[in-house]
C-alpha cells in the first residue's frame, strides 16, 4: 500500500532535518519513534549510536525485557527503550545507556505533550537532561498558527454570512481537499494547552486525536530548561529557504507538489502548510563565540537594536528578553512579540493568528 501523502511529506522534513544537522559519528536520541526500522533513517550520515524512546513496547517490535533492546546488522550501535517523554525521567532510564547524545528529536507525537504545561514541561526537560552542550533538538508539529488562522476565518465568515451576530451554529471544523480537523470544545480562545481537536486525512478512515502546540509556551519552557530558540518555521517556507537544496528530495516524496522548476504549486501549500519544522539548541558555554555579522533588521520598535545571531537564525539574548518583558509590563506598551514570549496571548482583535510561524499569507493582518 502506498504511503499517504502526509506521511510522505513527513518523510521529506525527517530527510532534511536530518541531512542538515547529522554529521559522522553522531548520538542520537529519537522520542516517540514508531518501529524498530526508524533507525534506518539515519544509516547514510554514518552515526554511531541511535537510541529510540517508544511509549508502548510492542509499537517498535521489541518486548518489555529487556528493556533495552540491541540493533543487529547496523554500522551503528542501537538501542530501544519503552518510556513516555513527558511523564518519566528518561535520564534514569538510560543511565549508562549512551548519553548525553548530540542530537535529539520528535518527529512524531509532540503535540501530546500539550495537553498539559507539567507534560510539555517534562518532554523539554528530559530533552535538555540528554543533550550535551551544543547539541541540537529538532522535529516536526503540526502548525498549529496555520490551523487556528484557518478556524478564525471559518468563524469570520460563518459571522458575516449571519449578518455578524453570534450564533450556536458556528463551525467547530476547518475542512480542505486534504484533511479535516474538528475542534473538540467549540470556542474561540487558544489555550496555551490542552486545546484538543481531531485531524483526518482524505482517503483515511480513522482520526488522529492532538493538541495545538502554543509555540510561544514551547519556546518559553524550553527556555526554562536550558535550551535556545534557533527557529520554528513553516513547511512551506522551509521549502522555499532551502529549494535549492531540497527541490529534488521533495520531487522524491511527492512529485506533484512541484512545477518543472521546483517551485510550489498552489496546491500543495495546503498540505506542507499543515507542518512546522522546529530547532532548540543547548547552549556550550565553552564554544567560541560565531564570527558572523548578521543583516539589519528594520524594527519598528527601537528596543530591538540589539540581536544575537545564533546558528542561521536571530534570537534576542534571554536577560534582555526577561528586561523587555518588564519594562513594558510596567509601562502597559507591550508589544506583540513580547506579549507573545510572555506567555499574553489577548493581545487585540488586530493580532489574531500570531502565535508562531504560519504560511505569510494566512496570517491575519
Amino acid at each position: 500500500m502506498a504511503a499517504s501523502i502526509h506521511s510522505r511529506i513527513c518523510e521529506f522534513a525527517t530527510t532534511a532535518l536530518i541531512h542538515i544537522f547529522a554529521f559522522p559519528y553522531a548520538a542520537v536520541c529519537e522520542l516517540y519513534c514508531s518501529a524498530i526500522d526508524d533507525a534506518n533513517k539515519w544509516d547514510h550520515v554514518q552515526i554511531a549510536h541511535y537510541i529510540g524512546i517508544s511509549i508502548v513496547a510492542q509499537e517498535t517490535g521489541f518486548s518489555e525485557a529487556p528493556e533495552i533492546s540491541e540493533g543487529q546488522n547496523k554500522p551503528y550501535s542501537v538501542q530501544f527503550c519503552q518510556a513516555d517523554p513527558c511523564t518519566d525521567d528518561l535520564e534514569s532510564h538510560l543511565q549508562h545507556k549512551g548519553i548525553p547524545v548530540d542530537i535529539v528529536c520528535c518527529l512524531h507525537h509532540l503535540e501530546l505533550c500539550f495537553e498539559s504545561e507539567e507534560k510539555a514541561r517534562k518532554l523539554v526537560q528530559n530533552v535538555s537532561s540528554l543533550l550535551k552542550p551544543g547539541g541540537y533538538f529538532f522535529g516536526i508539529v503540526p502548525d498549529s498558527s496555520t490551523i487556528w488562522t484557518k478556524y478564525q476565518k471559518n468563524v469570520e465568515a460563518s459571522l458575516h454570512k449571519g449578518g455578524g451576530t453570534k450564533s450556536n451554529i458556528l463551525p467547530n471544523y476547518i475542512r480542505s481537499e486534504n484533511y479535516v480537523i474538528t475542534f473538540e470544545v467549540e470556542e474561540d480562545k487558544f489555550p496555551s494547552f490542552g486545546k484538543r481537536y481531531q485531524l483526518k486525512f482524505a482517503n483515511e478512515a480513522s482520526f488522529h486525536s492532538h493538541c495545538l502546540v502554543h509555540f510561544p509556551s514551547l519556546i518559553r519552557l524550553a527556555r526554562e530548561a536550558g535550551l535556545e530558540y534557533i527557529e520554528i518555521q513553516n513547511l512551506t517556507e522551509f521549502y522555499d529557504d532551502n529549494r535549492a537544496q531540497f527541490a529534488g528530495l521533495l520531487s522524491n516524496y511527492a512529485p506533484n507538489l512541484l512545477d518543472p522548476r521546483g517551485k510550489l504549486l498552489p496546491r500543495s501549500f495546503d498540505i506542507l502548510g499543515l507542518y512546522s519544522i522546529f530547532v532548540f539548541q543547548k547552549p556550550d558555554p565553552d564554544a567560541a563565540p560565531p564570527l558572523l555579522t548578521p543583516p539589519l533588521l528594520a524594527y519598528e520598535d527601537p528596543s530591538y537594536d540589539e540581536q544575537e545571531w545564533v546558528g542561521e537564525g536571530y534570537m534576542q539574548p534571554a536577560a534582555s528578553i526577561d528586561e523587555e518583558i518588564r519594562s513594558q509590563m510596567e509601562t502597559g506598551m507591550v508589544t506583540p512579540v513580547i506579549a507573545a514570549v510572555a506567555g499574553n496571548t489577548d493581545v487585540g482583535e488586530q493580532e489574531k493568528g500570531i502565535l508562531g510561524p504560519g504560511p505569510a499569507d494566512l496570517r491575519l493582518p
